[in-house]
């Protein structure tokens, strides 16, 4: 599998780039922003103010992924999403993805606009891979033991990174069965999701052995319970901690960094990039 992908009409080569991928939730009680971007003008003003402020993907979702948060069918989801979509397609030239492991939703959602398809569900619904394949879309695979906002108490592992590890080699499988195309997939090892802070922690420290699995992945550790049990922070305070995960798995071979807050994300991304000697400096002065 090749680290190139074209979404939104441009080439992005993950091996020498990160891309920051913005957090947008139209939900009342959704993990992070407890409703803050709820309202369709709210949404879309704040994916086109991530797009200014440097993040290339905005990754819109209309269902709190916790199984406490209030129920959302998919017309209610539909009536969320597939407006952004459409609005925010009008506006930037963002990659757009979507947040959703219902099939109808991201069928309307591809139609609207969308370029991605971010199931977090792994693959829950059957339908949901054909229509990636018939959209020519690409797909983000993601590893999770639950059905849809369903608990899982107490996950347990042998060994939670080669679990992951192979859990992603079938959903991989399963997508192109359905006729993805491999050049069209990303992987997401699922941080927090059904794993307690012991196997996240341990899934970051080996994040390497996810991204050998040669597509580009995702860091979506923004703001995580791994992050504010490891540092005893509450949600408001856990940016740093968030920022210092993100770019530990950058450092592993991560390329895509899912974090609501975007402009931090994205001076962490170009930083390091111009570490790795992937981008000039913005100029030259001290010691010239």
């Amino acid at each position: 599998m090749g680290m190139r992908r074209v979404m939104a009409g441009r080439d992005f080569d993950f091996h020498r780039q990160v891309v920051v991928m913005a957090v947008v939730n139209r939900t009342r009680d959704s993990f992070f922003d407890r409703g803050r971007t709820f309202a369709h003008e709210h949404a879309v003003d704040a994916a086109v103010a991530a797009w200014h402020a440097g993040a290339e993907w905005v990754d819109i979702g209309g269902v709190p992924f916790s199984p406490d948060a209030e129920p959302v069918d998919a017309a209610q989801e539909y009536e969320r999403v597939v407006p952004v979509v459409a609005e925010l397609a009008s506006r930037t030239q963002a990659v757009i993805s979507v947040d959703t492991w219902r099939a109808s939703v991201a069928e309307a959602a591809l139609d609207a606009g969308a370029h991605v398809i971010n199931d977090t569900s792994g693959l829950f619904d059957p339908e949901l891979a054909p229509v990636v394949a018939e959209k020519d879309a690409h797909l983000i695979c993601t590893h999770s033991l639950a059905a849809p906002r369903q608990h899982l108490y107490r996950p347990t592992y042998g060994d939670v990174v080669d679990e992951v590890r192979a859990s992603l080699e079938e959903l991989v499988a399963r997508a192109i069965d359905a006729g993805i195309d491999a050049e069209r997939l990303f992987l997401d090892p699922g941080p927090d999701l059904n794993k307690n802070t012991t196997q996240t922690l341990e899934l970051c420290r080996r994040f390497s052995e996810i991204c050998d699995l040669g597509f580009p992945t995702l860091v979506a550790v923004s703001n995580k319970d791994f992050v504010g049990e490891a540092l005893g922070r509450p949600k408001a305070e856990r940016g740093p901690g968030s920022l210092a995960s993100a770019v530990w798995c950058v450092s592993q071979g991560g390329r895509i960094l899912r974090m609501h807050d975007a402009a931090s994300a994205v001076d962490a991304a170009r930083m390091c990039e111009a570490i790795l000697g992937w981008r000039e400096p913005e100029y030259l002065r001290h010691n010239m």
